[in-house]
């Protein structure tokens, strides 16, 4: 499974928000986009998930243009975890979860479904909640709910095979959790990868980030300002010209050898 952006643009009010993207994500490993609020991350994302048309350029999935690809091969291939997920229906969870596999998976049983679901439910850490009304859970309940929902959509599409999972794409998935409960939906996004499947990530956490990724790609003014191994994109350079940091709050892990942020330098008044 791949999935690519060749020269991708996209403008909205007349302006440019991302600029002639190109990048190929890799199947079995978790990367990270992370930048500036309004350099274009989002949109980034949702041009990759076939959610935006692109405004030039193509967006690849298996090397075939996501414009070409049937709603199930798509919905089998990729599955996206949006910021928000309004929802205005009143489901249990299971049942909730369960629908992330009718597009996906038309062929496989209900019943079959709601056992995965099930599942499911207990990774993200919901499985005591399976017949709760989802809008009786708080922000960071539902956040998690949905995405065993997005996670269906892809386990569904190859239950009982032996065919590695599609591309996880989260949009700040960890915004709603507390530090525990971060470190299950980055470990999920680690078993997903591990499993042969690519994570797509947006985090501001620069610390999470390095902490869970393969690959960072920094985006800035809608252009990727740099990518690669996170030690050698979290620089003091980077955190300076990128994030307005002042040099000297990137730091060296011990234990490690990883980047990660700690400044020092606020005045708390």
């Amino acid at each position: 499974m791949s999935l690519s952006l060749h020269n991708v643009g996209w403008c909205a009010g007349g302006k440019t928000i991302v600029h002639d993207a190109s990048y190929a994500f890799e199947a079995g490993k978790v990367t990270a986009i992370i930048g500036p609020n309004g350099a274009g991350k989002s949109t980034l994302l949702r041009l990759a998930s076939g959610l935006l048309p692109v405004g030039g350029g193509v967006v690849h999935l298996n090397n075939v243009p996501i414009s070409d690809l049937s709603p199930m091969y798509l919905a089998g291939g990729r599955a996206m975890l949006t910021q928000d997920s309004p929802l205005r229906a009143r489901f249990t969870l299971r049942d909730l979860v369960a629908m992330g596999g009718q597009v996906s998976a038309p062929l496989l049983g209900a019943s079959a479904r709601l056992e995965l679901a099930e599942q499911l439910l207990k990774r993200v850490g919901l499985g005591a909640f399976i017949e709760r009304d989802i809008m009786g859970l708080s922000g960071g309940e539902r956040q998690r709910a949905h995405l065993a929902r997005v996670m269906m959509q892809l386990e569904a599409a190859v239950h009982g095979t032996d065919k590695s999972p599609g591309f996880l794409l989260l949009d700040e998935p960890i915004s709603a959790q507390d530090l525990s409960r971060q470190y299950l939906v980055l470990d999920l996004a680690r078993a997903h990868a591990r499993r042969g499947g690519g994570v797509v990530l947006i985090i501001h956490d620069l610390n999470w980030a390095v902490a869970c990724a393969d690959q960072i790609v920094v985006l800035h003014d809608g252009r990727i300002y740099a990518q690669g191994p996170p030690e050698q994109v979290l620089t003091n350079a980077l955190a300076s010209h990128v994030f307005g940091l002042e040099e000297g709050q990137v730091h060296k892990h011990v234990a490690t050898g990883k980047p990660y942020i700690l400044p020092h330098n606020m005045i708390c008044q």
